[in-house]
């Protein structure tokens, strides 16, 4: 019997695959930290025998490289890739078995990148599973526009033939485990749900009920932006990524703290935005390590600018380190999982209040002059604002700060998260500022006047 294990990493919003039979497997799109792989294949008590990457990936660091160094398995990569190490190019049609009586076939579904490459596992001659990258996605499929621009509508009708290849080549009954399509922005549009077949999508996903020329121009159409960072992923990829280093970086202390502010470098608290709000390091800012850390995290710094970690605990640190380092964030300057002694004697902790929705209403009805900032993406603007308010999406802010109206700044988001980091990148330049930690839905129904996109 075969079998199919999911790592999920919600933090990215990607899945990765450890697949096979009674004695051997292959990896599907591994992440950079390979420890958890290696332990989930010791519980099934397996071999590695392949890693396999369906493409060069956009938005992460991949732990295939290394991986198969550790295991002895083959790396498979999509021969059409262009990277700088050894491994094992498979086209179109290519097989390797896995186990006794358990395939893996190549399938070129080229869209999310020119050389994408999905594969299906058969049982005895019979497919079992579709793992589909960033081809065939739950409900959607993956962004054509990674790459080059230039290719974006030619890929984007590649990605609408490849889903209809996988659709005609596959059984309704097999499952598609895609990597992408869980809150990555690799993905066209979010997933709804997080299981599908071959047969739902074929009733349910724009690429299999549209005509090509409606489908491309509602993806091209609905394409958000392109997480800053993204950049470097695809050539640290192709060059070959240098094993991952989670041991605990060098303890951060007051003096160290102040003196790396001092230097322009980031102090990064991955506290909850409660607790960042009621008391933080002046300067510092705040990424909550129980959200989208790396994505956001990785979109704004800039690149290279060396950060160091503040957290309740040393396991948030180590958490967050592991987080960091699939993006390509490998080391932290310093950290300290232990909030005494952040400040030098003398110096106080900062602090801003935080509000909802109605309290900004009430400041209005009394005629309060204060400046409303969304910080959300533009996509999500288009689904309407609040009248008068000034838009400068969380992504872009560092670098527009000077663009934030004079007066007291009440910042929100959608739903608090992105609203509290934008609030202390304003707190960091000495801005008075008011951390609007409430769902937009809120707005509404405090009597705030909305606009429509």
């Amino acid at each position: 019997m075969f079998f199919v294990d999911t790592l999920e990493f919600e933090g990215l919003g990607n899945r990765s695959y450890l697949a096979g039979g009674p004695s051997a497997a292959v990896v599907i799109d591994p992440p950079r930290d390979i420890d958890q792989i290696i332990a989930a294949a010791a519980h099934r008590g397996v071999r590695i025998a392949f890693v396999a990457e369906t493409h060069v990936h956009n938005d992460y660091v991949t732990g295939g490289l290394e991986l198969a160094r550790v295991t002895g398995a083959q790396y498979l990569l999509p021969a059409g890739a262009h990277v700088a190490f050894t491994r094992i190019p498979v086209a179109d049609g290519d097989m390797v078995t896995v186990d006794k009586g358990l395939v893996l076939r190549a399938i070129a579904t080229p869209g999310h990148t020119p050389h994408h490459t999905s594969y299906a596992l058969a049982e005895d001659g019979r497919s079992v599973a579709a793992f589909t990258g960033g081809s065939l996605l739950i409900g959607t499929v993956g962004r054509p526009d990674l790459v080059e621009p230039r290719l974006t509508e030619r890929l984007a009708r590649a990605q609408y033939a490849s889903a209809h290849r996988l659709a005609d080549e596959l059984d309704d009954e097999v499952p598609v485990l895609p990597t992408h399509g869980f809150g990555s922005f690799c993905s066209s549009s979010q997933a709804e749900g997080d299981a599908t077949t071959i047969g739902k999508e074929r009733e349910t996903n724009d690429a299999l009920t549209l005509d090509v020329d409606t489908f491309v121009a509602r993806m091209l159409d609905g394409l958000d932006d392109v997480p800053a960072y993204y950049a470097h992923m695809g050539p640290a990829n192709a060059a070959g990524p240098t094993p991952v280093d989670l041991t605990p970086p060098t303890r951060a202390h007051a003096d160290e703290i102040a003196s790396r502010l001092a230097a322009g470098e980031w102090v990064v608290d991955l506290r909850s935005r409660m607790a960042f709000a009621e008391g933080h390091v002046a300067g510092s800012f705040n990424f909550e390590g129980e959200g989208k850390l790396a994505t956001y995290l990785a979109w704004l710094i800039p690149w290279g600018k060396p950060v160091t970690l503040l957290a309740d605990t040393p396991e948030q640190i180590a958490d967050a380190q592991r987080e960091l380092a699939r993006v390509g964030i490998d080391r932290p300057a310093a950290a300290t999982g232990d909030p005494v002694g952040w400040v030098r004697e003398g110096e106080q902790l900062a602090s801003f209040p935080r509000a909802r929705f109605a309290d900004l209403a009430e400041v209005r009805e009394r005629g309060d002059e204060v400046v409303v900032l969304d910080v959300r993406r533009d996509a999500e603007r288009v689904g309407g604002y609040i009248e008068g308010s000034v838009h400068i999406p969380i992504h872009e802010l560092h670098d527009r700060i000077d663009e934030v109206p004079k007066g007291t700044v009440w910042v929100h988001c959608a739903g608090g998260m992105r609203a509290a980091t934008a609030a202390s990148l304003l707190d960091a330049v000495g801005r008075e500022v008011v951390a609007v930690d409430d769902g937009f839905d809120a707005a509404t129904d405090a009597g705030l006047s909305l606009v429509s996109g």
